[in-house]
């Protein structure tokens, strides 16, 4: 498909002719804005500032020969990410983002990073100048980085080489970017997204959106995946307005960060996962409210995890007198296979929720509650499929189209349809080359996705693989099965079950786990604590409920293999006859949104112990745990701490004392006691933040 660059009338086939038209039709037009300390430091860039660093960029990979090849982007979240990936594109490579690693002793974003390129077999490293030293000393985790070019495209000699460029030999065919879509060290996939798959999908998002000139943006989302790099890059560039973006630990660090900019800029467009919104519901105080002034906002999409009801009804009603309007989210469905959007709601509408039988949906049948009935669960519609594609709802065992109102898997076609995973052919087959039984139309993506129509308008029930979505991330479950059953000689290996659950809040990831048959009499605390912990270290993610089984209860089929459907309805129910069962509570963040906010100045420097005591306090608050629970001297992960915690503990604690504290403070300085001698030894260089 192509698009007419703005002011330049001609059609547009790939990103490169896209951004060439722009910087010569819209050249000075500031096309992005980064907020580097996440509140009001802007750093900006023009269309013609990015086309020439891209031309720099390319100039220097296809003197290196690395045209045709694939390069790893090792970004922080900034405009030099921009930048060196439209670097790849106009020099003909095709880019892989990456998640970089946050130290050299940091072991499970390694782990996800050495499979990645395990896979994509990347023939030169993108970078910036401040992250060689750590990506250098990393060399014995990704023996990658000491086998290709590792090239830092801030450095000032390169940034001159622009008018060495070569234009590539590019098509709207060529493979512009291997989009990763899971969060598993063991399977990852690299969905192949072409230049045209990536205008086709821009028109449709613009489209839905309602995106022109006269839009203006504000993206916190991580640009390695899809949501991020395509509705938060890919789109202002190709719609030709500005975005303001921030870095994703700024916004979990204080989510107020988010609506502040939306306020600072009058942005009219904005979103997330669903659990941005719940978080800003439960953690913006209502004296931080009096700033703020949301009336701008016209699309709030939320999409890319479950979407809650309960969730869009807390944030619109906590934000009303902000100026906030119901009419303006916009729920959505999509994925990286096919191109982000597949099924969108109707602007300035509110969203439509229904209320359905829980039991009926659970084995995948529609049984609407009727109005004033009690009990059952709310769903919200993910709007209409696009009018440019075809969105069945099939049948996954018979591959027959089901009958109207019946749930079953979705199948998408359309221009906006990946090519495939990278150098996986049998997924290929049975994942984008899906046809129907009777007809043989075809071919159709398989999404995984179960949901069903009603009236025309899209529900998503549940899924059909047993894929974990937790704050937007995929992970798949038997990876973290497998690191559960590793963290103690008591559990039974091959006899547990990870899956997630949500109430009226974000979902949450539940383990059901056998004890060994010699191991009955273990303590099963300690137990709990080592799942915990090990979930933590390896997945960076927080475990909320345990429940520890006896030999042979795990629900299994008569080959063996673990249910985890089965055990997530018997967890849900209460079925299971347990040795222990453990709960995380949910943080009471309500209550502490109507506390006096904390002072950004403290009186005086705090002392070793003062600073202990401030540490301890805010991370029970945060595992909603008594104080004294908490040992100084026992790692984070020991708790359960993952990286959301850590980054929004963070932000708590830079508030409180009042001068910046980096995100990664709770891995290079793991305990309370680690922490708070580094605090006490090392005073800020910087002055404080405003609160």
């Amino acid at each position: 498909m192509d698009v007419i660059a703005a002011e330049a009338g001609r059609p547009c086939a790939t990103w490169v002719e896209l951004l060439r038209d722009r910087a010569t039709a819209l050249g000075q037009d500031v096309g992005f804005i980064f907020l580097a300390d996440g509140d009001e430091q802007e750093l900006a860039i023009s269309y013609a500032q990015l086309d020439r660093q891209a031309r720099a960029i390319a100039s220097t990979l296809q003197d290196a020969g690395a045209a045709g090849g694939r390069a790893l982007l090792l970004y922080p979240p900034g405009l030099e990410f921009i930048a060196g990936l439209f670097g790849c594109w106009y020099a003909g490579v095709t880019a892989v983002p990456v998640y970089p690693p946050r130290s050299a002793q940091h072991p499970a974003a390694f782990a996800t990073l050495r499979a990645i390129a395990e896979d994509a077999h990347p023939t030169v490293v993108l970078t910036v100048s401040r992250l060689l030293p750590t990506l250098k000393a990393s060399a014995a985790q990704l023996p990658l980085l000491g086998a290709v070019p590792l090239i830092a495209t801030d450095d000032a000699d390169l940034i001159s080489r622009f008018d060495r460029w070569n234009e590539p030999a590019v098509n709207a065919q060529t493979v512009a970017c291997l989009q990763y879509t899971s969060g598993s060290t063991s399977m990852p996939k690299g969905v192949m997204l072409t230049h045209a798959n990536l205008m086709f999908g821009s028109e449709v998002i613009r489209d839905c959106f309602g995106h022109s000139r006269a839009s203006r943006g504000v993206i916190w989302l991580p640009p390695y995946h899809d949501m991020g790099l395509i509705g938060g890059i890919l789109q202002p560039l190709y719609a030709g307005f500005p975005v303001t973006l921030m870095a994703p630990a700024a916004f979990l660090q204080r989510p107020l960060r988010w609506l502040s900019a939306i306020t600072r800029d009058r942005a009219t467009t904005s979103g997330g996962p669903n659990f941005a919104y719940e978080l800003c519901a439960r953690s913006v105080r209502e004296q931080d409210k009096r700033a703020l002034d949301l009336s701008s906002w016209e699309v709030a999409f939320n999409g890319a995890e479950p979407i809650d009801p309960h969730t869009m009804e807390r944030f619109a009603r906590a934000f009303a007198s902000c100026g906030f309007r119901r009419e303006a989210f916009y729920p959505c469905y999509g994925l990286a296979e096919a191109t982000l959007l597949v099924s969108g709601g109707e602007r300035a509408a509110p969203p439509l929720v229904r209320r359905f039988d829980a039991i009926a949906l659970n084995q995948h049948r529609v049984q609407p509650v009727p109005p004033g009935g009690d009990g059952g669960k709310e769903l919200a519609s993910c709007g209409r499929p696009r009018p440019t594609g075809a969105v069945l709802i099939v049948h996954p065992e018979s591959c027959l189209t089901c009958d109207v109102g019946a749930i079953g898997e979705i199948w998408v076609r359309g221009g906006a349809v990946a090519r495939g995973y990278w150098q996986k052919p049998t997924e290929n087959d049975e994942v984008f080359g899906a046809r129907l039984a009777d007809t043989g139309e075809g071919p159709f993506l398989r999404t995984g996705d179960l949901g069903y129509f009603d009236q025309g308008e899209l529900f998503i029930t549940g899924r059909l693989k047993d894929l974990i979505i937790i704050r937007g991330r995929n992970h798949y479950p038997q990876d973290i099965e497998q690191v559960a059953q590793a963290s103690h000689a008591a559990l039974q290996p091959g006899a547990g079950a990870a899956f997630s659950v949500n109430g009226e809040g974000p979902e949450r990831l539940v383990i059901v786990q056998e004890l060994e048959r010699t191991q009955r009499n273990v303590e099963p605390q300690i137990v709990i604590d080592a799942i915990r912990e090990h979930v933590a270290r390896h997945h960076e993610l927080q475990v909320a409920g345990i429940v520890l089984l006896k030999p042979g209860q795990i629900l299994k089929t008569s080959s063996g293999k673990v249910r985890r459907r089965a055990c997530r309805a018997a967890y849900l129910s209460k079925e299971f006859e347990s040795l222990a069962w453990w709960v995380q509570p949910v943080e009471a963040a309500e209550a502490a949104a109507d506390e006096p906010e904390t002072s950004s100045t403290p009186a005086a420097p705090l002392s070793y112990e003062q600073l202990e005591d401030l540490i301890i306090e805010k991370f029970a608050a945060l595992l909603s745990l008594p104080a004294d629970q908490i040992d100084p001297a026992e790692p984070f992960a020991r708790y359960g701490l993952d990286s959301a915690g850590a980054t929004g503990l963070a932000g708590e604690l830079e508030l409180a004392l009042g001068w910046p504290l980096a995100a990664t403070a709770f891995y290079d300085h793991p305990s309370v006691s680690d922490l708070a001698r580094h605090l006490t030894d090392e005073p800020p260089a910087l002055a404080p933040t405003a609160g």
